[in-house]
């Protein structure tokens, strides 16, 4: 087999599956907003939503166009292996000097176009609150993250298939699982690297807020307000922690925008996901998910022929990291697709648990809100709610919960 012209072609569909679901989401601007969502936006506010959205499709469409662009001339002739030849050395020192170089390239790429996305289009449109300072931090910190990640992988994936040889398939999911347990710990920490936490303060927010939780059995360990508004006027809202013991997490522009019986409705909501267990059910759906990625793992690095048809001397896990990339740009989405119902499922049942504890209304005027201030897409298309939509659209939420109220 021609591994280089197979591996090429599948690149060249997984771009131009992505690029035919932005085209997709690009065409759906233009269908018709339900009747339940009419006061979202005004016909003012709906025309410029229509531009922005345009613009940020655009956007993305350009940025797949020059990723897979540079990735098939990087390909093509060979440069990682080239690269990699500039750093003699063992397994680990080829792994690092690859993964090192295809993150810069990426980065260089990103830079540009992640400025036009934070500092021309969500300026334009008055989301943006960085600084340059502020972003161009936030992209060295994502470049660094980046590389210790990948890298921190790969290098666990070379030990363990060095070592086991095939068993490397049950081994790596199990590795996969407990990176993805550690990186969910580990986010609350993540995200404190750049932000800064305050307590919230006493008064009725607080108390509602600790009275909800406890009233199931959670213990409020802390609530804390984030200063998100300094790089967006975007909202968002999210619990961390383990178990029973939980930390509320809440953007400050939150706190500006709804009302504390929005707020309370969009923990309700969460409680909903709590009670259900259902982060720990996506949680057992994704050992599936690990095992495929798995399974795509142990085949790209247990045929040295593949690599060799890219100038490497043999198997380079560096390498195996990129090439994974569009293998499971084309198996996800099927995986997919079938978390993501069971995730749609799930956020219905949710809203039930905020109607129960008599937040309907004001959880449909709260999603009104976030759905008007995060310029949201009220209409998507449902080819492409079917394949990566994690949430049921506005209207059809909106929709079961008057009807559960």
């Amino acid at each position: 087999m021609d591994w280089k012209v197979f591996m090429l072609v599948l690149l060249t569909a997984e771009r131009a599956f992505l690029l035919l679901k932005q085209i997709v989401q690009y065409r759906s601007a233009n269908n018709p907003t339900p009747a339940n969502l009419a006061d979202v936006y005004d016909a003012q506010t709906y025309q410029q939503w229509k531009r922005y959205s345009a613009e940020k499709c655009r956007l993305d469409i350009v940025s797949t166009l020059i990723s897979y662009g540079l990735m098939l001339v990087l390909l093509s002739l060979d440069v990682h292996a080239k690269v990699a030849g500039l750093f003699p050395g063992g397994v680990y020192v080829q792994l690092i000097a690859v993964l090192v170089f295809q993150t810069l390239v990426d980065s260089l790429v990103s830079v540009g176009l992640n400025y036009v996305e934070t500092m021309v289009i969500e300026e334009k449109y008055g989301f943006n609150r960085s600084s340059m300072k502020t972003f161009v931090m936030d992209q060295i910190r994502s470049f660094l993250l980046e590389v210790l990640l990948s890298v921190g992988m790969m290098s666990a994936l070379a030990a363990l298939h060095l070592a086991m040889g095939d068993w490397v398939v049950v081994l790596f999911t199990g590795v996969l699982f407990a990176f993805t347990l550690v990186m969910s710990f580990l986010y609350p920490i993540f995200s404190r690297l750049g932000n800064k936490f305050t307590p919230l303060e006493e008064g009725e927010l607080k108390d509602k807020l600790t009275a909800l939780l406890t009233k199931h059995g959670y213990h409020v360990k802390a609530i804390e307000v984030m200063d998100a508004s300094r790089r967006t006027t975007k909202s968002n809202a999210y619990f961390t922690g383990f178990g029973r013991m939980k930390t509320i997490v809440l953007f400050d522009n939150l706190l500006s925008t709804m009302s504390t019986d929005e707020i309370c409705a969009v923990f309700a909501h969460e409680l909903g996901h709590g009670l259900h267990k259902d982060v720990l059910k996506k949680q057992a759906m994704n050992i599936i998910n690990l095992f495929a990625m798995a399974a795509l793992v142990w085949l790209t690095v247990r045929e040295p022929a593949l690599h060799q048809a890219f100038g490497f001397g043999g198997v380079n896990y560096g390498f195996a990291f990129i090439l994974l990339g569009f293998e499971l740009g084309l198996v996800q989405p099927v995986l997919g697709m079938v978390m993501n119902a069971y995730s749609r499922y799930a956020e219905y049942r949710a809203d039930r648990q905020a109607v129960a504890e008599g937040y309907g209304e004001a959880l449909v005027s709260g999603l009104k809100k976030l759905a008007r201030g995060n310029f949201a897409h009220l209409a998507p298309s449902p080819l492409l709610v079917v394949l990566e939509y994690s949430h049921p659209p506005l209207g059809a939420r909106i929709k079961a919960i008057q009807q559960g109220t």
